[in-house]
């Protein structure tokens, strides 16, 4: 892929050492996104590196402040294909300030077992299935970044 826009992804839990739980957001656009399930994030903007983007967007859309763990690794070293023009890189987190409100872009959150079968039923973008997958096989993801 060239040319590829950059977009992260945080995949909030509720313990980098021992996560259980994951939030998901709900999108309400674009129209054949609306009330699909997603990782929140977005653009990196120009001068940003993917850590401070992340940072930036879960503020924006959330209201939290973020440390990042691990990243989920991806099948390209611009991580996981959304489609043929854009891919995201996506990082474990938990919330070190604030608590997570949908203000831009969800009109809901949700908390969900990573081992549950919830996890599975919700009806997530299919762009960001294969990462759920990714995460849900992840044996430790541990801290650090």
């Amino acid at each position: 892929m060239t040319n590829v826009k950059q977009i992260v992804g945080g995949a909030l839990v509720d313990s980098l050492a021992s996560p259980t739980r994951l939030l998901a957001a709900r999108r309400t656009a674009p129209p054949e996104f609306a009330g699909m399930w997603e990782f929140p994030g977005g653009k990196v903007e120009p001068g940003e590196g993917c850590p401070e983007a992340l940072r930036r967007e879960l503020a924006e859309e959330l209201g939290v402040q973020v440390r990042l763990g691990a990243e989920v690794p991806g099948p390209t070293p611009q991580g996981w294909p959304l489609n043929g023009t854009a891919a995201m890189r996506v990082w474990l987190a938990q919330v070190t300030q604030g608590s997570p409100e949908p203000l831009e872009d969800h009109d809901e959150l949700r908390w969900v077992d990573l081992a549950g079968a919830e996890l599975f039923s919700l009806p997530w973008i299919p762009a960001d299935l294969p990462i759920v997958k990714a995460l849900a096989a992840l044996d430790s993801p541990g801290a650090g970044c």
